[in-house]
């Protein structure tokens, strides 16, 4: 790093920039290696996932599913009529469930694990130092863990109209009677069932041919049959190009198929996806490189160009995740520490992710898209939820588990997963992906009866009735025939 003087000591080993799950678990661990870090946050403690990401998201879902089921209380043998919702009430207890959970990331608990915490504006003024509230600290290493915000598109008039995103919607505390949500990737899918659900009358608009389209098209087609069946009206190849006021109402104008199309609306939900944050803190004045994709260029040891520069989260991606970012950190922590006398590459072997729609869609590794695009020869074992028992006791038998495997083996390419509670089932997946476990062993493992669970021991019976051993069967049916004295 020429150019850049190093100073003699420092005043720490680790400083993370950041404090959301990747700068979180970043400090954690550092700290617990009894190294001398500090970690600085402008904004507040836990990041995008605790204040405006997955805390408050799901939370909201839940109400919405909640509401749902009182819904289909005659399914149940219930009776009574409608649910009234109270939209603010609902928005008062997502405040409430990220408040119960905010002293988990809060600055008193990481002092106590002995982490020197700053709240103010980071800026790196060397590979060695970074100002903070007119302080420089000097450091051995740093980890960038800045995040990410809502991409918001240039789409005109739209800055002049109260558009909301994921970050702060969750002021909202007046329902919007017609709301438009612009997205149809997993925040805008998520999103647009549960304000449905809490009786906003929803379109979701995507430029693409089809919502959640990182899935294969079949789940694309089940969850907005889905979406459609609860109201929600979905608007594919639908490419916003304008906001505009006619009179007291707001319109998005989109163009599809060669003509324009009006949507009239409330509110508006911005969720095309989001862009990490590297600008604004001395990244590219000091010369840490930004890739093609907007986001920190790292190695698989989550180093930048500068050897003792890290970069962990959605701000390094590919994904954007809490439990990537977390999986990063620990890389990032680990190596920034000990190297250059150990270093360990990151494993991405298995990575999973869930959108929380209902059905949840949840998958890890190839789906069949990517194999067919990649390449990469594959078998498909497929195994529908309304066979399975307590899927049917719980009146949510729908969806399926897809499961790709390289063709004449156990061995596991990647699974897909669509159905109620999606996002656990899939993690023994995950566990057999990440420990090179095949079909076979998951088959002979014992899974309780009756749960939800048990659909992985029946997808993996499905594989194994398609690759019985013809050949030793007939000589089976002859031994027994034999024994019978035939």
């Amino acid at each position: 790093m020429s150019g850049f003087s190093k100073p003699r000591t420092f005043d720490y080993n680790l400083i993370v920039i950041g404090a959301g799950s990747a700068g979180l678990v970043a400090s954690y661990i550092a700290a617990a290696l009894k190294a001398r870090v500090a970690l600085i946050e402008k904004h507040r403690m836990g990041g995008d996932c605790l204040n405006t990401g997955c805390v408050p998201s799901k939370a909201l879902i839940r109400s919405a599913k909640i509401l749902s089921y009182a819904r289909r209380a005659a399914e149940f043998g219930g009776t009574g009529g409608e649910p009234r919702v109270d939209f603010a009430a609902v928005m008062e207890r997502v405040r409430q469930v990220v408040a119960r959970v905010e002293p988990h990331d809060s600055v008193e608990r990481y002092r106590s694990l002995g982490v020197d915490c700053y709240a103010g504006e980071a800026r790196l003024t060397s590979p060695y130092s970074v100002t903070v509230n007119d302080r420089t600290l000097t450091t051995r290493s740093i980890i960038i863990a800045t995040g990410a915000s809502p991409l918001i598109p240039a789409i005109h008039g739209l800055e002049e109209t109260d558009y909301l995103t994921s970050d702060n919607l969750w002021d909202l505390r007046e329902k919007p009677g017609r709301l438009v949500v612009l997205g149809g990737g997993p925040i805008g899918a998520e999103l647009s069932q549960a304000f449905a659900r809490l009786e906003c009358r929803v379109t979701q608009v995507e430029m693409a041919p089809r919502i959640m389209g990182r899935e294969d098209p079949e789940v694309s087609a089940f969850i907005q049959q889905r979406f459609e069946a609860e109201g929600i009206r979905v608007l594919t190849r639908h490419a916003a190009t304008k906001v505009e006021r006619r009179g007291e109402e707001q319109v998005l104008l989109c163009e599809h198929g060669g003509s324009e199309v009006a949507i009239p609306f409330d509110r508006i939900i911005v969720a095309v996806g989001r862009k990490p944050n590297v600008s604004g803190f001395g990244l590219e004045e000091l010369g840490v490189r930004i890739g093609e994709r907007g986001t920190v260029e790292s190695d698989l040891f989550q180093r930048t160009n500068f050897p003792n520069i890290y970069c962990a989260g959605d701000v390094a991606g590919p994904y954007q995740f809490t439990h990537t970012a977390g999986h990063q950190a620990w890389y990032a922590a680990v190596n920034a520490l000990f190297r250059p006398f150990k270093s360990f590459r990151i494993d991405n072997r298995a990575v999973p992710w869930c959108t929380f729609t209902d059905p949840e869609v949840a998958r890890v590794g190839l789906s069949e898209e990517d194999a067919r695009q990649q390449q990469i020869p594959y078998e498909t074992t497929h195994y529908p939820l309304d066979d399975l028992d307590r899927a049917i006791a719980d009146g949510e038998a729908h969806g399926w588990i897809k499961i790709l495997t390289i063709p004449g083996r156990d061995r596991i390419l990647g699974v897909t997963i669509v159905g109620p509670h999606a996002g656990d089932l899939l993690a023994e997946y995950v566990l057999a992906m990440q420990h090179g476990l095949g079909l076979n062993r998951i088959l002979g493992t014992i899974h309780i009866y009756p749960t939800l669970a048990e659909a992985n021991k029946l997808a993996a019976g499905a594989w194994k009735r398609n690759h019985v051993p013809q050949r030793l069967l007939a000589w089976v049916e002859r031994y027994h025939a034999w024994r019978r004295g035939e």
